[in-house]
């Protein structure tokens, strides 16, 4: 084993919060070593409590796989500030932007699932979205909400409520 190698385990330690782009925030319960077709690799192992879902990625691919700890106070503040910007949602087909807005929510960034969030949300004044629109903007709304509650220590619903509030406030 590489010193980098070595490094890199420590770099995740059970208990720690972290954020897989496609499956939102989750909680590493350790790092354990495995022999999977004769190859010995250690694994961080991830459980995501909302999806009852356990996942397993090796420490060399953590960094490539896009395995990242919670965003900082700043970022998140960025992310924040997002959701009281004006909507650019463009009028380009719903199915391209359906994609681009995909392509956002699983890149894990909390300022693009708030750009999503945001050109998604709409007022009391504003028409009703469709079915598909209102599934993606509440999978951004609650991905986000898990990682601002996760940040701050608060439950999903607050974090939840928090998010809203600001966009109420744009």
């Amino acid at each position: 084993m590489t010193a980098k190698t070595k490094a890199k385990k420590s770099d995740y330690a059970a208990g720690d919060h972290v954020v897989y782009p496609t499956h939102g925030v989750g909680r590493v319960l350790g790092v354990e070593t495995q022999e999977i077709s004769g190859i010995t690799l250690d694994l961080i192992v991830i459980k995501f409590e909302k999806d009852r879902m356990t996942l397993r990625v090796p420490v060399e691919k953590a960094e490539n796989s896009g395995l990242r700890k919670l965003s900082t106070r700043k970022v998140m503040d960025s992310a924040l500030q997002t959701l009281k910007g004006r909507s650019r949602a463009k009028k380009t087909m719903w199915s391209r932007r359906a994609q681009e807005y995909e392509a956002k929510i699983n890149s894990g960034d909390p300022v693009s699932i708030a750009e999503v969030v945001r050109d998604l949300h709409r007022g009391d004044d504003q028409p009703d979205q469709s079915y598909s629109e209102r599934q993606m903007y509440q999978a951004a709304l609650e991905r986000l909400a898990r990682e601002l509650g996760a940040l701050e220590h608060i439950d999903e619903a607050s974090a939840q409520a928090k998010l809203e509030k600001a966009l109420r406030a744009a």
